[in-house]
């Protein structure tokens, strides 16, 4: 079941979605050459409490980090470890998720480390737009598949491959919630689009084939080709007229008081 969220759950929603973007922000202001993903989960952490919230992903189903830091073939969940560093040249997925007051957000990027190949270039902007698309088709009287439809057909029209393991999701008072949101699939199917429905809309993009495997250690996910992948992705709410994106930043000095984001 889809449950429609009210106008107070989505206030708090907001709040957890600037929060979360602003962590984004901050990550990479500060990501630089020799930094290992320990580092960026550990800054991920403290700067997600200084403003009140929670980092959502520690011990979700067991996960050990704080946020998911995935570079080049890695596609997602990849652990932040101490022994693995950032390099120049590299492209770093960085996949986010912040409780406050109950609720959550839920947002991804891939950022490139100083100057990349211009094959990662383009890569990372067939997932922009991908991402972009998809939320463009996030409005009241659309079918959920038209989301779907959207990212699949402008990505295999740069002939990359869409990840179809992993699908976006329903979000709110919980990380996961209904409905699954694919990246991929026909126009004019599933649920037709309400009011209050909100949603992490999600492109796993890959330079090469879509198809990936599940290293040993049961989390990190990479291409089944070793080539670069990418990760976008956002918490949208469905409105009346524009879909409201909780995870871009619209706030650009948050203040934390009285148990809340103001």
């Amino acid at each position: 079941m889809i449950r429609r969220k009210t106008k107070r759950e989505i206030d708090v929603m907001f709040s957890a979605g600037q929060i979360l973007a602003y962590a984004l922000k901050y990550l990479q202001e500060i990501l630089t050459p020799g930094m290992s993903t320990l580092d960026l989960d550990r800054e991920a952490a403290e700067f997600i409490k200084r403003l009140g919230g929670r980092p959502a992903f520690r011990g979700y189903n067991g996960f050990p980090g704080n946020i998911c830091v995935s570079i080049n073939e890695q596609v997602i969940h990849g652990i932040p470890k101490k022994n693995v560093k950032i390099k120049e040249g590299d492209i770093v997925s960085l996949d986010v998720g912040v409780e406050y007051n109950g609720y959550y957000a839920d947002a991804a990027l891939t950022v490139p480390v100083g100057k990349i190949k211009p094959e990662l270039e383009e890569l990372l902007n067939v997932g922009r737009k991908a991402l972009e698309l998809g939320i463009s088709e996030a409005k009241v009287g659309k079918h959920l598949s038209d989301i779907s439809y959207a990212i699949e057909s402008y990505v295999v029209a740069h002939k990359m491959g869409v990840v179809k393991n992993f699908v976006g999701h329903g979000i709110g008072r919980k990380l996961h919630e209904e409905p699954q949101v694919p990246n991929f699939g026909p126009p004019g199917e599933g649920p037709i689009l309400e009011p209050g429905f909100a949603l992490a809309i999600e492109p796993m993009v890959n330079l090469g084939t879509g198809e990936v495997v599940i290293l040993n250690d049961g989390w990190t996910t990479v291409t089944k080709d070793g080539k670069p992948s990418c990760h976008f992705e956002h918490t949208v709410i469905i409105q009346e007229d524009e879909p409201l994106i909780t995870t871009r930043l619209m706030r650009e000095n948050l203040i934390y008081s009285n148990n809340r984001v103001v």
